[in-house]
């Protein structure tokens, strides 16, 4: 009973902290991997699969209520992968596809083409159960049962394989762009709990940008997730139902060593999805909401993003 409540009492902490910490991705295409520091689907499987990605966003081009309005599309195509390299340690890597668009008075443009890749290394820390005298105390001993406790530690790259455009930076949303065009570092740390039917993943991410060759620096990122999802299982398939908050924030755009006024920002958001696994197979499904905003000085508005992945488990 006292670890039952012990456990209850952790996931409340770290439910918690997910939702005071919540800020989100980069803003927009190119700079976004998959929105929000998800690295991985729901029980940290092995696998290789696709994950589509679409986004909404509205900018507004001046600083009236009626002024002009640009609707803007995000079409992400990515091929992701989570492949182990020992007991211990994995890598995951996504390969993006973009193609995004704009509308803005009558007029429309396209972009499209491959994004930047991200590439991270992972160690993964199982927690075991004590079999000292003192039954609250834990440690890491690969001999003992296991507490459902872990954590996932990752250190990596992000690889400026997509083109950049720096007349595209003229727009009031500069994020649409199929790359950034910088070499980035990102660290990362992952809890993960579960227990019979019931499990929690929470992710914290920074990244540290580079300045591109045209002299330009998106802003560094922190990013914070959070999913709680119960398994159900049937005959045929296990259902697991999840909800989620995430979110980032990101500092100032630099460009020339100047920093641009009014290019940092903040966005908190929930979601609601499923994961569906089938013996090799597992199919995901998630919507996502802002519920709190603030994008270049409110000149810029994220609407919905839905997302589907189909895994191949390894």
């Amino acid at each position: 009973m006292k670890d039952f409540q012990n456990t209850k009492t952790i996931l409340l902490i770290l439910a918690i902290i997910s939702f005071t910490n919540s800020y989100s991705c980069d803003l927009c295409g190119c700079t976004t991997s998959s929105g929000s520091a998800s690295f991985g689907d729901l029980q940290m499987t092995s696998f290789v699969g696709l994950r589509y990605i679409y986004q909404t966003y509205e900018s507004k081009n001046g600083i009236f209520d009626n002024s002009p309005t640009s609707e803007e599309q995000f079409n992400t195509y990515q091929l992701w992968a989570r492949v182990p390299l020992g007991k211990s340690f994995y890598v995951s890597a996504i390969i993006p596809y973009q193609d995004l668009s704009r509308k803005f008075q009558g007029n429309t443009e396209s972009i499209n083409g491959v994004g930047d890749m991200t590439l991270i290394g992972w160690y993964n820390l199982k927690i075991y159960k004590s079999n000292s005298e003192n039954k609250e105390a834990i440690d890491f001993s690969t001999n003992k049962e296991l507490t459902g406790h872990s954590f996932n530690f990752g250190l990596g790259v992000k690889a400026p394989i997509g083109k950049f455009e720096e007349e595209l930076t003229d727009r009031v949303n500069p994020g649409f762009q199929v790359g950034t065009g910088s070499w980035d570092a990102i660290a990362t740390v992952m809890y993960n709990y579960g227990n019979n039917n019931l499990g929690l993943n929470t992710t914290f991410a920074y990244y540290l940008k580079s300045e591109n060759k045209n002299e330009y620096r998106f802003g560094n990122q922190f990013s914070v997730s959070s999913n709680l999802f119960y398994k159900l299982k049937t005959k045929k398939m296990d259902i697991s139902p999840f909800v989620g908050i995430s979110g980032d924030v990101y500092d100032s755009i630099e460009q020339y060593g100047e920093t641009l006024a009014d290019t940092n920002g903040h966005l908190y958001n929930c979601s609601l999805g499923s994961e569906f696994n089938l013996k090799d197979f597992q199919l995901g499904l998630q919507y996502t909401l802002p519920i709190h905003q603030d994008f270049f000085g409110g000149n810029v508005e994220a609407k919905n993003r839905f997302s589907v992945y189909l895994n191949y488990k390894l």
